[in-house]
């Protein structure tokens, strides 16, 4: 009986060796990698500004591209002397070649006097969407809803608008 044990013990070490040195198996190895890219990023260098301009009784509108060209219609008109007329202008900065979406607002801003309000909307821009050389200056104008017979002075915005960019 020992040796019986003995003798299936001695088996069943064999029978694991033989086992071991029959079996097969393949194995692969991959390396692994992240690049690091500049984030994108955005910075405004001029305010957009329609510049100056009258007003009858009748409402209208200006049209500010983003090139600087402004156009008046119904009761607004353009004087001799513009004034300070400017699209806004963003810098976008990133990773060269990269490409990107500029987004500007879709809600109506107000401007005011104190006294008045206008709506500034219809925002639109230049932009490319590729930072070739690692920067895109983007331009942004709009349009300007005057009403009529609105109060002289300077107007402002009340809050800011706000454009976004992002990696595509």
């Amino acid at each position: 009986m020992k040796n019986m044990k003995k003798l299936l013990v001695l088996a069943a070490i064999v029978l694991g060796f033989a086992a071991n040195s029959f079996a097969q198996g393949a194995s692969a190895t991959a390396s692994a990698s992240g690049n690091i890219i500049s984030p994108i990023t955005i910075s405004k260098s001029i305010d957009l500004s329609f510049g100056d301009l009258a007003v009858n009784a009748l409402p209208g509108t200006i049209v500010l591209t983003p090139a600087g060209g402004r156009t008046a219609s119904g009761g607004v008109s353009l004087p001799a002397i513009t004034g300070s007329v400017t699209a806004a202008e963003f810098t976008v900065s990133g990773t060269s070649g990269y490409l990107y979406t500029f987004s500007v607002p879709v809600i109506p801003t107000t401007v005011s006097n104190g006294i008045d309000n206008m709506t500034i909307n219809n925002f639109t821009s230049n932009s490319t969407g590729t930072l070739t050389g690692g920067t895109e200056t983007v331009n942004v104008g709009a349009t300007l809803n005057v009403g009529g017979s609105i109060s002289t002075g300077l107007y402002t915005s009340t809050t800011p608008f706000q454009v976004t960019v992002n990696y595509n």
